[in-house]
């Protein structure tokens, strides 16, 4: 496992915190959960393009379906 170390205005980092709480979750989870939902994102648009770019837009339109039930599960 890594160590990242990023630097935040107070205010960002207090509504962070407050988020964290009410999702009762500590910020070191609701950030790697934050980076999945995104990671998934690029996932999903990158193979979208790719299946665009192949012709197949129904495909790729699929795929963003998917993309969206995961952003509303999270």
């Amino acid at each position: 496992m890594s160590i990242l170390t990023i630097r935040l205005p107070d205010t960002k980092h207090e509504r962070l915190k407050a988020f964290a709480r009410t999702r009762g979750v500590s910020v070191n989870k609701l950030v790697e959960e934050l980076t999945t939902v995104a990671l998934v994102q690029a996932d999903t648009e990158n193979r979208y393009r790719l299946r665009k770019a192949r012709g197949n837009p129904a495909v790729g339109l699929r795929l963003l379906d998917k993309l969206d039930g995961k952003a509303a599960a999270c």
